[in-house]
This record gives C-alpha cells, sequence and structure tokens, in this order.
C-alpha cells in the first residue's frame, strides 16, 4: 500500500509539473519569448572584393535572455554597477534569479539595482571594495539574509590601474597608477591591481564558498579572468599576472570543493567593448600624445579571428560574455569544473 501511494504521488506531482511547464509555456508565447536567435553570420555589405563571401558573426543581442532558467537561485555580481558585471545582473534577473549586486561605485550601482526592482526583478545593492575582506563578508551576509541562501556567484570585479573606476584619466599626473612595463611602473599601480583583482576574488570565493559549503546545497561560480591569464601581455604586468592568478585560485577551488557539488570555472575574454576597454584605450592615446614610445611589440598582434572577421572590426560585447558566464553558472554545466573558457574570438589560438 505504502508503495503504490507513493506511485500515485510521484505520478500526481509529474501531473502537476507537466501542468505547470504548459501553463509557462502558454504565459511565454502570450507574452511574445522567443528564444530563437538570429542565422549564425550575415554577408558582408559591401562585399569584400579580395575575399568574397566574407561573412560578419551574428552576435547575441544585447536584450536576449532565457525565461526561468535561475528561477528560485540566488546569485552575487561583483563589478554590478556597468560594464559586463550590470549585463549579467540585469539578465540573472530577467532569468528569474534573485541577485545582489555589489560595487565600489554606490550610486551607480545602486541605480542599477533600482532598475532591475522596477522591471519586476528582485534584487538588493551592497557598496563596497572586494578587495577589502569586509566587504566580501557583508555582501554573503546580505544575501542570506534578504534571499535564504547563496547559489551562485560572478566574481567579475577588477581593474587595470590604480584609478578609481569614475576618475578622470590624466596620463601625465597619473603615470605612477596607470598601465606600464615593469621598469617604468609604480607601487601603487602594481598594488592595487593585484589586491582588487586577486584578494577581491580570493575574499570573494572565501565566503562564497563558506556558504555554500554551510547550506549542503552545492553551487556554482564562475571568476572572471582574461586572455591575459592564459598568455603574456605586454605594458601590463599586474594585470597580466593577476589574471594568471584568478586561473589558478578557480583550478584550486575547483578541486577543493568539487566533493561538495560546487562547480568553480571561469572565462578569458578578449576585447570586450566596455567602459574599461574605453578608458585602456584613452590611457593609450594621451600616453602617445606625451610623447612615449615602446618597443610595439605589445600590440603587434592586437585582433581575434572573429575582430579580424568582422566588417567593423569590431570586439566582442558585454552580452556575449555574459552568455557564456551564465551557461557555465546554470546546472546546464554540470560536467563542467576546474575550466577555462576563452571567450576571446579566437585570440589565443594562433
Amino acid at each position: 500500500m505504502v508503495a503504490r501511494r507513493d506511485l500515485m504521488m510521484g505520478a500526481a506531482a509529474a501531473a502537476a509539473a507537466a501542468t505547470t511547464t504548459v501553463v509557462n509555456a502558454q504565459e511565454a508565447e502570450a507574452k511574445d519569448v522567443s528564444l530563437g536567435l538570429d542565422p549564425y553570420a550575415t554577408p558582408w555589405d559591401p562585399q569584400d572584393p579580395e575575399i568574397p563571401g566574407r561573412m560578419n558573426i551574428a552576435r547575441v543581442p544585447d536584450d536576449y535572455f532565457m525565461p526561468g532558467r535561475f528561477a528560485g537561485k540566488t546569485v552575487i555580481v561583483t563589478g554590478s554597477a556597468r560594464g559586463m558585471g550590470e549585463v549579467a545582473a540585469r539578465r540573472l534577473a530577467r532569468e528569474g534569479a534573485n541577485v545582489v549586486g555589489v560595487d565600489i561605485l554606490e550610486k551607480l550601482g545602486a541605480s542599477v539595482i533600482e532598475q532591475i526592482r522596477a522591471e519586476g526583478g528582485k534584487a538588493t545593492f551592497v557598496g563596497g571594495d572586494v578587495s577589502e575582506d569586509k566587504v566580501c563578508e557583508e555582501m554573503v551576509r546580505v544575501c542570506v539574509k534578504e534571499f535564504g541562501q547563496l547559489d551562485g556567484a560572478i566574481n567579475n570585479a577588477g581593474v587595470m590601474d590604480a584609478l578609481h573606476p569614475d576618475e578622470p584619466i590624466d596620463y601625465v599626473n597619473q603615470k605612477n597608477r596607470l598601465m606600464a612595463r615593469i621598469t617604468e611602473a609604480g607601487d601603487e599601480y602594481f598594488d592595487r591591481v593585484m589586491k582588487v583583482n586577486v584578494w577581491g576574488v580570493f575574499y570573494s570565493l572565501r565566503h562564497e564558498l563558506r556558504q555554500m559549503l554551510k547550506q549542503g546545497t552545492g553551487g556554482s561560480i564562475v571568476n572572471i579572468a582574461s586572455v591575459t591569464g592564459i598568455r603574456g601581455f605586454g605594458g601590463t604586468a599586474p594585470y597580466t599576472a593577476s589574471k594568471h592568478a584568478v586561473q589558478a585560485l578557480t583550478k584550486s577551488a575547483a578541486i577543493d570543493y568539487a566533493p561538495f557539488g560546487i562547480r568553480v570555472n571561469s572565462t578569458g575574454m578578449g576585447t570586450t567593448l566596455t567602459p574599461m576597454y574605453e578608458r585602456a584605450i584613452e590611457i593609450i592615446k594621451q600616453r602617445r600624445a606625451a610623447g612615449y614610445k615602446d618597443t610595439g611589440i605589445a600590440l603587434y598582434k592586437s585582433k581575434s579571428l572573429l575582430e579580424f572577421s568582422d566588417q567593423k572590426n569590431k570586439g566582442s560585447t558585454a552580452a556575449e560574455q555574459v552568455a557564456v558566464m551564465l551557461f557555465l553558472l546554470s546546472p546546464e554545466s554540470s560536467n563542467i569544473t576546474g575550466s577555462t573558457y576563452n571567450t576571446d574570438g579566437g585570440f589565443t589560438i594562433f
């Protein structure tokens, strides 16, 4: 009798789940939500006379999302005020996640969270610098207080120089805090980049993993690295060193916490059109204008396969990067841990 009762209860639950699926599908259809994407590529216009048949890769739309993928999950996103972190926070909320945004740009970061709430999403904000252990401890505390648990995290916050993220660039008067070769690099520049990019990821992981272990329900973490963590890169030694360290932290965490159902991966992005990239380009322009010269070898190879193939030589978009982050964060990537996905348009393969 007990077995039969359990069987009937299981059948009833399955029927209810099927009904819910149908209802959700109908609601999605009613809202004109489509998971379809554009063709893989579109022809150059006008065509390249030297290479007939050239194509542009069709980009992931900036507003694309997968309804319900993170329903009931709670995710921390560091560096959520702009760039990839902002796009990740917004898309996670649209996919059903409770989002905890964290950023040193407190006013801007809070406004992003307010906009997510205005759209009907569930989100809260923690202001602060992830290079401080107490901030990372606080973001997890707030996460659990507001939403009851922590299921995933995107450790995205990072810097390329020692300036505050919204500090105007003045190369002549800021040399000691900006990108430079080792023989010209200032201590403040090296210290700040390492502190945010390495200690910030370490502190974030430490508190995120402690909470996941306490819960005993597993989890998924994605650390944001760079192509500079995969290969060498000139003129920015601390950034390159820091992203190599992020890869190492990712692998170590994956090994230590796989037995507890926690997966840890990273992405190695190439040129991505974000405010950080724009600031880096401005620094290079001002440096050249100031008469700075080097060997030129650092930028000898500057384009990825997909940048070269694009008619406008455009780098990747934040939406393209976030699409891979969220795949790695989701249960869809259940067989992936300790991995670095080279989201670099093919930059590192040749």
